[in-house]
């Protein structure tokens, strides 16, 4: 499955993962809501699960995206730090902006 984050996206994912105290939670990306071509993303802290597939970023930060979700193949995580704002969107699917 391929998978892109920004480096600022990166940078904040690790920063909020070196404030958490469970250690084997991970960060999520998900379908929030899927409809004709495109989906809405959600972002968020869970554990690993059977129904999951496990990459690791440039850096080795580890992110669960669902195995069967062939909306989540290609997707490009972003963080803009000025607005505190998460951005998720598929480049090779129709998609709009994640709420998150």
């Amino acid at each position: 499955m391929n998978f892109n984050i920004s480096q600022s996206a990166e940078n904040k994912l690790r920063e909020i993962l070196a404030q958490e105290d469970d250690k084997a939670l991970k960060f999520r990306v998900f379908v929030a809501h899927a409809h004709g071509d495109h989906a809405h993303y959600g972002l968020g802290l869970d554990y690993q699960k059977d129904s999951d597939e496990l990459i690791f970023t440039m850096a080795g930060i580890p992110v669960l995206l669902e195995k069967e979700q062939d909306f989540l193949d290609g997707i490009v995580v972003d963080y803009d730090a000025a607005t505190d704002e998460w951005t998720v969107m598929n480049p090779s699917k129709g998609s709009h902006p994640s709420d998150s």
